[in-house]
């Protein structure tokens, strides 16, 4: 097992957001180091770009953070998309919410941070973890 956690997107963004209450939390959690995948990353820039409306600049700056901090993307294989089917028809979770797991699960990750799903489920052998709750 992988002694590291695996980082939702929204625990990036939080990260790099000003003024808000979740900010300081993620921020240690970022620091702290972990792993992501291809789909997170990807996700963090478009939120980037589309929801908080950052320059360029700014989202080059915090990938080049992130990119020092986190362990190398996680990809998105044939082989975490067919895992992430059977976790989403069999465990209920929205698709793109299934492949974080399988992408959490590939890594070897025990631990998953994120807002975005039930705190304490445990789904094989990854844990989610609401840091905010």
């Amino acid at each position: 097992m992988n002694a590291k956690p695996f980082l939702d997107t929204n625990i990036l963004i939080y990260a790099f957001t000003r003024n808000d209450p979740r900010g300081p939390a993620a921020e240690a959690i970022v620091e702290a180091g972990g792993i992501v995948s291809v789909q997170v990353l990807n996700e963090f820039v478009n939120v980037c770009r589309q929801k908080l409306k950052l320059e360029w600049p700014r989202i080059d700056e915090a990938r080049q953070i992130l990119k020092n901090l986190l362990d190398p993307p996680i990809p998105l294989t044939s082989e975490v998309h067919e895992s992430a089917v059977v976790l989403s028809r069999s465990h209920g979770l929205a698709f793109y919410d299934s492949l974080i797991v399988a992408a959490a699960a590939s890594a070897n990750c025990q631990t998953l941070y994120s807002e975005d799903m039930q705190n304490g489920r445990r789904i094989g052998a990854v844990t989610i973890r609401n840091p905010f709750a």
